[in-house]
C-alpha cells in the first residue's frame, strides 16, 4: 500500500474525500489514504507547501493565488480534479437580513437582494463586518461579485474580516460580525441555532462556479505520475458513489463523525440533497444544483474557470495582468492530467479545456468519446459571460 496524506477542512465537499477512503475506493487502488483535519485555509495550504502532507483538499482561488506568488508562500501548485462545484452561501445577521426581503425572494433574485443591501447601507450604525474564510477563495469573490453589481465597494463600504468557517456561527451569534460567507454546513449550521439567515446562494451567483479542488505540489505531480492517476480513479469512483440520491443517508452520517465535519447527519444530507432553511420558520428551499460532487462534469478542472478566477484577482488588485500570469493561473488547473488518470474509465470527459463561461441557460448535452456528457447551466447572476480568450474586454466591462 502506497501511503498518501491529505490535508482538508470540516465542510460537506470533503465528501469525496472522506468517501475514497470509508468505503474503500483508494485503498483498491493501493492507496493508504490519511485524511489530516485541519482548522484554517493557510494552515492547509501550509502543510501542503513544506510537504507535511502530500495533497490538500483547498480553495480553487487559492491555488492559483499560491502559484501565481501572492502571499508569503509561493510554489507551483497543480489541480487536476475539482472535489465540488457550488456549495457556498451568503448568511447575515437575522436582522440585516431581514433588511433584504422575504427569504425565498431574496435568494432567488440576487440582484433585487444586492440592490436592498446597498440601499440600506445609509441607514446602518456602522459599517457591516462580514467573514471570509480567505481572501482568495471562491465565496470571497462571489461576494465581491453580487456586492459590485449593486454599486457596493467591497473595500470600503464593509469590513472584511477573515475568520476559519467553523467558528463563523460563534462569532455571528455574538455580535462579532454581522454576516459570512462559506461552505456547507456552517451556513446551515447558523441558521438552525437562530445566529443568522442565508440571504444569497454561491449557486445563484454563479450556476457553475469551482469549488474545491484536489491540489499538489506541481514538481511533486511530476514525480509521481502513477501516484496521482491512481488517486484520481479512486476519486472519481468516490465522487460518483457520493452524488447517487440513495447514498445520501450514508453519506452524511459518514460526514457527521467527529473526525470529518462533526455536525449532525440531518444537518448535512438536507444540504446534499439541496435542501436549505433559509431563516427559522421558513419554508425548506429546493436548490437542485446547490452542490455538485460529480454530475455535470464536475470534477474536471476547466482551464476557463482557472481563468476567471485570475480575472478576478487582476479586477481587485492581487495581481498585475500579464500574459505570463494568465498563463500560470490557466496551468493550475491540470486537465490533462485529468485527462491521462481517467483515460481507461467509464466517466465522460468534455473534449476541450476551456469554454465560454456563462453561455448556458440550462443542463446542455455534449457528445464526448464514451457517450453523452451533460452540462449544467453555467449562468451568472448579471448576465454577463466571461469568453477566456477575451479576458482584457471583459476587465474593462466589469470595470465601467
Amino acid at each position: 500500500m502506497t501511503p498518501l496524506s491529505v490535508a482538508f477542512l470540516p465542510l460537506t465537499d470533503c465528501a469525496v474525500l472522506v468517501a475514497a477512503r470509508e468505503k474503500g475506493f483508494a485503498e483498491e487502488q493501493g492507496l493508504d489514504l490519511n485524511l489530516v483535519r485541519d482548522v484554517s485555509w493557510a494552515t492547509v495550504r501550509d502543510r501542503l507547501i513544506y510537504g507535511q502532507v502530500q495533497c490538500a483538499h483547498l480553495l480553487a482561488p487559492l491555488a492559483i493565488a499560491v502559484s501565481l506568488g501572492l502571499g508569503q508562500h509561493p510554489a507551483a501548485l497543480a489541480a487536476p480534479f475539482k472535489l465540488s462545484v457550488n456549495g457556498n452561501a451568503i448568511t447575515f445577521a437575522p436582522g440585516l437580513a431581514k433588511l433584504l426581503g422575504d427569504p425565498a425572494a431574496r435568494v432567488s433574485d440576487p440582484a433585487a437582494a444586492g440592490r436592498a443591501f446597498a440601499a440600506a447601507l445609509n441607514g446602518l450604525p456602522r459599517k457591516p463586518v462580514i467573514a471570509v474564510v480567505h481572501r482568495f477563495s471562491s465565496h470571497a469573490l462571489a461576494l465581491r461579485y453580487w456586492l459590485s453589481f449593486a454599486g457596493v465597494d467591497p473595500d470600503n463600504d464593509i469590513t472584511l474580516r477573515v475568520l476559519p468557517p467553523s467558528i463563523m456561527t460563534d462569532a455571528l451569534a455574538a455580535g462579532e460580525i454581522d454576516g459570512f460567507t462559506a461552505g456547507a454546513p456552517w451556513n446551515s449550521n447558523a441558521v438552525a441555532v437562530g445566529a443568522g439567515e442565508i440571504v444569497a446562494l454561491g449557486s445563484r451567483i454563479w450556476e457553475s462556479g469551482p469549488e474545491k479542488v484536489l491540489a499538489m505540489r506541481e514538481d511533486w505531480a511530476d514525480a509521481n505520475p502513477d501516484i496521482v492517476d491512481r488517486l484520481l480513479n479512486a476519486l472519481d469512483r468516490a465522487a460518483r458513489w457520493c452524488d447517487t440520491p440513495d447514498n445520501r443517508g450514508e453519506l452524511a452520517a459518514l460526514l457527521a463523525r467527529p473526525e470529518y465535519v462533526g455536525r449532525p447527519a440531518d444537518l448535512i444530507e438536507t444540504t446534499l440533497a439541496g435542501r436549505l432553511l433559509l431563516a427559522r420558520g421558513a419554508p425548506l428551499f429546493e436548490e437542485s444544483n446547490f452542490l455538485l460532487l460529480h454530475r455535470h462534469a464536475a470534477n474536471f478542472p476547466w482551464r476557463s474557470q482557472a481563468l476567471w478566477i485570475y480575472s478576478q484577482l487582476v479586477r481587485w488588485g492581487y495581481v498585475e495582468p500579464s500574459a505570463e500570469a494568465e498563463a500560470a493561473a490557466a496551468r493550475v488547473f491540470r486537465s490533462d492530467i485529468y485527462r491521462r488518470a481517467l483515460a481507461g474509465g467509464a466517466t465522460p470527459m468534455p473534449t476541450a479545456s476551456l469554454k465560454v463561461e456563462g453561455s448556458l441557460p440550462m443542463e446542455y448535452p455534449v457528445a464526448t468519446g464514451r457517450g453523452r456528457l451533460t452540462l449544467a447551466p453555467d449562468r451568472f447572476f448579471d448576465g454577463r459571460v466571461f469568453d477566456p480568450e477575451r479576458i482584457g474586454e471583459y476587465l474593462a466591462q466589469a470595470a465601467t
